[in-house]
């Protein structure tokens, strides 16, 4: 069902900025961040926050920016959209709201990360939580718009209880590029482009492979390549993978016992 939420917001949206730019053949692009949490992360509040262009693009790749943008049409497109996948019982009242007032200009990349931040942010930041007496929680939010409220106590258990409920099923994707930014529509992209660049000459291959993901992470996070060696910088490969914990205990005991030393280094032959 959050797939089907995601999928309603991008048809809402993009007949809507088709429309303004009186154009059929343009397609804006989205980032969309699903979020199932509301307030105090206690309560299941499925929605979904958009990173839209402000405006859209041609088959030829040209871009056209929006003389203005009207939420309405798109809160009355949502409604129809979602009318699919909403689960609300038959006479019930369906509501949708749409918030399209957060514009972020082109020059003030800091704004957009900050954006950008808060549209994947977590569904409670550790700083707004803090234990009061009788070990219970206070947990600290925005005034809530209906009630007024600005903070919540609660039991440690239905804290966690809130929490846990937010975690995503294994797999699932909670961030969708939707429209010029899909997966489909970039790699036709860049199959146009490669057909128009030509043949290219095959890239040398760096000093570590593309395929080892663990060493990519290693040295985006710490900035330290783990298949290079410290001592003399050439490339290092893999030899065993040990996982027995006897065996692991028994190397790392000798390296203790030894200093670290290398094991490479000249040594006196073995007394007799």
């Amino acid at each position: 069902m959050l797939g089907l939420l995601a999928r309603a917001a991008r048809d809402a949206i993009v007949p809507s900025i088709r429309a303004i730019l009186d154009r059929h053949d343009v397609t804006p692009g989205l980032v969309g961040s699903i979020q199932t949490f509301g307030s105090y992360a206690a309560n299941f509040h499925p929605h979904v926050h958009v990173l839209l262009t402000d405006g859209a693009f041609t088959e030829e790749g040209e871009f056209l920016q929006l003389p203005y943008f009207d939420a309405r049409s798109s809160r009355r497109s949502s409604a129809a959209a979602c009318s699919s996948a909403c689960t609300a019982p038959s006479g019930s009242r369906r509501r949708f709201s749409v918030h399209g007032e957060q514009m972020v200009p082109t020059e003030d990349v800091q704004g957009a990360e900050r954006l950008a931040r808060y549209l994947t942010r977590g569904p409670l930041p550790i700083d707004v939580v803090e234990k009061v007496e009788g070990g219970r929680l206070r947990v600290r939010t925005p005034p809530d718009p209906r009630t007024g409220l600005v903070e919540k106590i609660l039991d440690p258990l239905d804290l966690i209880h809130a929490l846990t409920t937010q975690i995503p099923n294994p797999g699932q994707h909670m961030v969708r590029y939707y429209a010029w930014y899909s997966n489909r529509s970039r790699g036709a992209r860049a199959a146009v482009g490669a057909r128009l660049a030509g043949p290219q000459p095959h890239p040398e291959p760096g000093p570590s492979p593309s395929g080892a993901s663990w060493a990519l992470l290693l040295r985006r996070i710490f900035e330290v390549d783990p298949l290079l060696c410290a001592a003399c910088g050439s490339e290092m490969k893999i030899v065993s993978v040990i996982t027995e914990p006897i065996v692991i205990d028994a190397i790392l005991r000798h390296l203790a016992r030894t200093g670290g030393r290398d094991p490479f280094e000249g040594r006196a032959p073995p007394a007799a």
